[in-house]
């Protein structure tokens, strides 16, 4: 794919989900974002009024997390977790499936949790639309468990299917984006998330078949520089 480090930011969700994470780093995050104009800053519920205060001047989107890190939330609470950031300013909600349910072969509850989350963000007197990415984790689950909930969040409406919160065993894949991109096609979207944390681990990605990268390290991504350190979010 002929691509340039700084083309990556319109595909980039810049990324601070850490549970340590301090207002200044979110603070500073909002600022890079604005720099290179990333799709959006993704951080966790809490900090979605303040982040929608700051980037409200820019056209950087505000992305948070509903069942975040497990999935194991009920899904009357995501529901509500998710009509609860969208009317604090989320535009983007990523959700976390419920991987219990999927392991156990439950897939009429996973399909009811995502739909009912997918139905919560059109909320009352709300006129934006709101992007619904969902979680799989994929790295907890069979080739044909992730074939199985892909074509579940495709059917259900979802706008993405997004690879890993970050925190798993293992973060994106190749082989998984690829798989997922053949089992939805062309019409919904491929986040890869997890353990990008240069150029060419985003580039990989895209080729393999995905249209959004999740990383912390969205400076490094666009600038082209090499950043190997772990951290403990996307």
């Amino acid at each position: 794919m002929a691509i340039k480090p700084k083309d990556m930011a319109k595909m980039l969700d810049h990324t601070i989900l850490k549970p340590d994470a301090t207002i200044e780093e979110v603070k500073e995050k909002c600022e890079e974002a604005k720099k290179y104009n990333f799709v959006s800053v993704c951080i966790n519920p809490c900090y979605v009024p303040l982040v929608t205060e700051l980037l409200k001047d820019s056209s950087i989107k505000v992305c948070t997390v509903v069942g975040f890190p497990l999935g194991g939330s009920t899904t009357e609470v995501k529901a509500f977790e998710t009509k609860n950031a969208i009317r604090n300013g989320a535009e983007e909600i990523d959700m976390v499936a419920n991987i219990s349910a999927i392991k156990s072969g439950e897939f009429g509850i996973v399909r009811d949790d995502i739909k009912t989350v997918v139905d919560a963000t059109k909320v009352a007197g709300v006129t934006r639309d709101v992007i619904t990415k969902v979680i799989i984790e994929a790295c907890y689950l069979t080739k044909e468990e992730k074939i199985k909930v892909s074509e579940i969040i495709k059917d259900v409406g979802a706008d993405f299917v997004k690879t890993s919160t970050g925190l798993g065993t293992e973060g994106a894949t190749t082989e998984d984006v690829s798989l997922i991109r053949k089992t939805v096609g062309r019409p919904i979207g491929v986040k890869a998330s997890g353990g990008i944390r240069n150029f060419d681990d985003a580039l990989d990605m895209l080729d393999a078949g995905a249209n959004r990268i999740g990383s912390s390290s969205g400076v490094a991504i666009v600038t082209g520089e090499r950043r190997e350190e772990k951290e403990d979010d996307e």
